[in-house]
């Protein structure tokens, strides 16, 4: 088949689509000569102590023997130890410099700002720039963002060649870009493609551009320029099962990176917001069993106790719709409101509960560096155990275990099967609510249960230890 398309391009003449003739592919040229000269090299340094120059305990037949030797040598031929005289006392011997890795920056400023990935600069004692035209500048790491993997180092020059920088939210899929690094140490390296998606979400605090332009090893830092010779991202990452270039790579937008190099320049970290929940994603079946009109908003599983959104009245098993005002479509798009929202600002919030909106104030604090939070969830009341069609057996919740519990209701799981054991209900799980109503004891539970229509799903918001989540049960799987 392939040979038979290729004899007919051959005798045609030209590819056409549909009766229309393919454009011809564009020409890079001048675009390259006008951004290539702000993209940089950026190579790292990391100082080995004494300790770690020493050969590891081993002997010239183990395997790693070689890598030592080859990589970590010792000094050379000195005098010899006398055997009568017992061992030679090992002299100190000062730490040296050891290549770390290499990764690509880009000039932000004619002042010597060179943005770059948090990843090629993180433990690096000694950082050095290396610019198109030969000329090498010692930088200095202005400050480093892990969460956005952002960084701002700067180095001692003026008048040099700076990058223009655009606005991602203007790309179109499909658009033509380059990406101008150092893979493989291969500086100036120009590759070209198309935007494959934007928004794209791959767990991390930002949205990505995604791309084919090539990225590899040593790109990481490099820019993504659109056709108007315009940065509109800095290459971070790609996905790979071998470690180099498979067709996709992904871009942090340049507004976001250019927002956080602003906050590193002028205090040499970023502050972010937060209101003190975890969340999840809104499925179809939850959204239509507890009847929100679409799948979207943030599921809240834990509320942290006397945190922000706990002060406001945000419950665990609400559906967060809203926030300043904004839609929110997913539980990335409100880490990243949350996120951006200076601390101490009042926003308000809209939740989905019981069927309904709910409108909340909400005061925001300050995101700390990786720390954990204790939560708290809050739900029914109690009285006697029953069992059901949804495979279940249930008690009150004891008023000690309760207070222990920060409930005030609800029914405990005592044994489990059927429906409920395979949607993932375990003993000793709470039943807060179904289909929207609040448990207030076993018996109140036992009364919903009887009223379920068994031949539709039913919606249980589950708390575990002090998460919670919506659980579908289909009555009929058994």
């Amino acid at each position: 088949m392939l040979k038979v398309l290729i004899r007919n391009l051959s005798i045609a003449g030209a590819l056409t689509i549909s009766g229309v003739c393919a454009a011809q592919p564009p020409d890079f040229t001048d675009l390259v000569e006008r951004a290539a000269p702000a993209v940089v090299n950026i190579r790292t340094t990391a100082r080995l102590s004494q300790r770690m120059q020493q050969f590891p305990d081993m002997d010239e037949n183990d395997p790693g023997w070689e890598f030592f030797r080859r990589f970590f040598p010792q000094p050379g031929p000195g005098p010899q130890p006398n055997p009568h005289q017992g061992p030679t006392p090992r002299m100190p011997r000062p730490d040296r410099e050891v290549p770390r890795g290499q990764g690509s920056g880009f000039i932000i400023s004619p002042d010597g700002y060179v943005l770059t990935n948090h990843h090629v600069v993180e433990g690096a004692d000694e950082i050095t720039v290396t610019l198109p035209d030969k000329r090498e500048f010692k930088a200095h790491l202005v400050g480093s963002d892990q969460r956005s993997d952002v960084a701002l180092v700067k180095v001692d020059g003026g008048a040099l060649p700076s990058s223009k920088i655009g606005d991602p939210a203007k790309l179109k899929v499909g658009e033509w870009v380059i990406a101008i690094g150092s893979p493989f140490g291969l500086q100036n390296t120009v590759t070209a493609g198309i935007v494959s998606a934007k928004g794209r979400e791959t767990g991390e605090l930002l949205p990505f551009i995604q791309t084919d332009a090539a990225v590899n090893p040593g790109n990481s830092g490099g820019p993504l320029i659109n056709m108007h010779g315009e940065v509109v991202g800095i290459n971070s990452q790609i996905f790979t099962t071998s470690g180099a270039y498979a067709g996709i790579s992904f871009a942090i937008p340049i507004d976001e990176a250019m927002r956080i190099s602003d906050q590193l320049r002028t205090s040499g970290k970023v502050v972010r917001g937060r209101i003190g929940v975890l969340i999840g994603e809104v499925q179809r079946e939850v959204a239509d069993a507890i009847g929100l009109p679409k799948a979207a908003g943030a599921l809240v599983s834990s509320v942290e106790g006397d945190g922000p959104a706990d002060k406001a009245g945000v419950k665990p098993g609400d559906v967060i719709i809203k926030y300043d005002g904004r839609p929110v479509e997913s539980s990335s798009d409100l880490r990243r409101m949350v996120a951006s929202t200076k601390p101490g600002s009042k926003v308000s919030a809209t939740v989905w509960r019981n069927g309904a909106p709910r409108d909340l104030q909400l005061t925001v604090g300050e995101m700390q560096p990786d720390q954990a939070h204790p939560t708290r969830g809050e739900q029914g009341h109690g009285a006697g155990p029953a069992a059901d069609a949804l495979g279940l057996v249930v008690s009150d919740i004891p008023a000690d275990q309760q207070k222990e519990l920060k409930v005030k209701g609800g029914a405990q799981v005592d044994s489990v099967d059927g429906p409920a054991a395979l949607a993932g209900i375990r003993q000793g799980d709470v039943i807060v609510s179904i289909n929207n109503v609040d448990i207030s004891g076993a018996k109140h539970y036992a009364e919903l249960v009887a009223k379920l229509d068994l031949t539709k799903p039913a919606a249980l918001l589950v708390r575990t230890g002090e998460q919670s989540r919506y659980v579908i049960v289909r009555p009929s799987e058994h």
